[in-house]
């Protein structure tokens, strides 16, 4: 029996998880697709590491430790079903018709953030809460909206006991998450590139429970993670733009030796401090490194340590069709320092200096980073996306 590179991943940290980055509902189909599709000699051991993973006959024993949602990806799950989504939608409009289409399209989101907890609840409660919570976002189109997102993130709560609100990175965002954090709701801080970002959510973490525990509220089950969306740091923003105009020749290896660095300085800055969030690492490639060996180094850099890793789809698969390229992981690459000539190279750049340096912002300027942007810009385009699914099946 082979195990998957996720797997001996987490096998490097007793405390690391591995999550699903979609929701829930389109795994069976997906993994019908991939078998469908994989080579003879290797179709029994991906059938066993991806039931593994998450059997819906059986999601107490998910090997997923958890599940992320974002617009993108709650897309997916609208497209691989019409009929059934168009029909809720018709359903939602007429039990209230005093719902516009927003209206309808919230109700709609909050039914898909629900289905998706429904479906991993046995693994929340086989662990006692300790796994299987999923995320449902707060509408991007919002990030500097405090009040419109403290009654999102509510509302999102409020779909299951293992449901954590997904909140970006914003000054409004960290003000909202004290808040929930207060009330004994789990987080997870997106749209989140760098270390001054990180600091200030894990000051709005403490904050709020701070609160929490001088009100007697429960956090039995309670967690916080902390996103850090990797290859959008360098590749979405600014450092390439910036590395061009000063003439400066800005490798792949380089950009990934940045990322790797902004991660490691919040990694342990957390660990040093004790804090209790956990980082999360999201938006991993596979790719060949200056020497055409295959690489992941979203995940080999960080072997050993007690991450999150959550995956899409596509990223597991690629993962699948590489797995004889891979080299072992090292189980010690957490302790590793990143290399300092990369570190030189990138302080030269005003956007690497923003994310690297624990003042390199202040709150107000986070979503105005670059890497912010684009992320909330895309997030919000499928957002629109989907609420126009629901125009179009209100208005015929």
């Amino acid at each position: 029996m082979s195990k998957h590179v996720l797997e001996k991943l987490a096998e490097t940290n007793p405390e690391c998880e591995i999550w699903w980055d979609s929701s829930p509902l389109v795994f069976p189909s997906w993994k019908e697709e991939t078998l469908a599709a994989a080579p003879e000699s290797k179709r029994a051991d991906w059938e066993a590491q991806l039931t593994r993973f998450y059997d819906p006959a059986n999601p107490a024993q998910m090997g997923f430790r958890g599940v992320t949602t974002n617009p993108p990806l709650s897309l997916q799950a609208v497209q691989l079903d019409p009929p059934g989504w168009r029909q809720l939608v018709l359903d939602i409009a007429k039990a209230d018709k005093a719902l516009d289409v927003e209206g309808v399209y919230w109700q709609m989101y909050l039914q898909l953030v629900k289905k998706g907890a429904d479906a991993i609840l046995p693994a929340f409660q086989a662990s006692g809460g300790k796994y299987g919570m999923l995320s449902g976002q707060v509408d991007p189109r919002f990030v500097t909206d405090g009040e419109a997102m403290l009654a999102q993130g509510l509302s999102i709560a409020e779909m299951g006991e293992n449901v954590m609100v997904k909140l970006p990175g914003s000054k409004e965002g960290y003000e909202v998450l004290e808040e929930l954090t207060a009330r004994g709701i789990s987080t997870n801080n997106t749209t989140s590139f760098t270390v001054a970002q990180y600091s200030r959510c894990m000051a709005a973490v403490t904050a709020g429970l701070q609160r929490a525990k001088a009100a007697g509220v429960d956090l039995s089950t309670w967690r916080s993670v902390i996103t850090h969306m990797s290859s959008r740091l360098g590749e979405k923003g600014d450092w390439k733009l910036e590395a061009k105009l000063r003439g400066i020749d800005l490798s792949i290896d380089e950009i990934r030796d940045g990322e790797e660095a902004v991660l490691k300085r919040a990694y342990w800055y957390g660990k040093d401090t004790g804090h209790p969030s956990k980082m999360l690492q999201c938006s991993m490639r596979v790719e060949k490194d200056k020497n055409g060996n295959t690489v992941s180094r979203h995940i080999e850099d960080y072997a050993g340590g007690d991450f999150v890793y959550t995956c899409p789809p596509s990223y597991i698969k690629q993962l699948m069709d590489v797995e004889d390229e891979l080299a072992p992981f090292d189980p010690k690459a957490i302790e590793r320092e990143p290399n300092k000539a990369s570190i030189e190279k990138l302080l030269k750049l005003p956007s690497f200096r923003q994310a690297y340096e624990f003042e390199g912002m202040k709150p107000h300027e986070f979503a105005s980073y670059g890497s912010f942007m684009a992320t909330a810009t895309e997030f919000a385009a499928a957002t629109r996306q989907t609420v126009d699914f629901v125009r179009s099946v209100v208005e015929g």
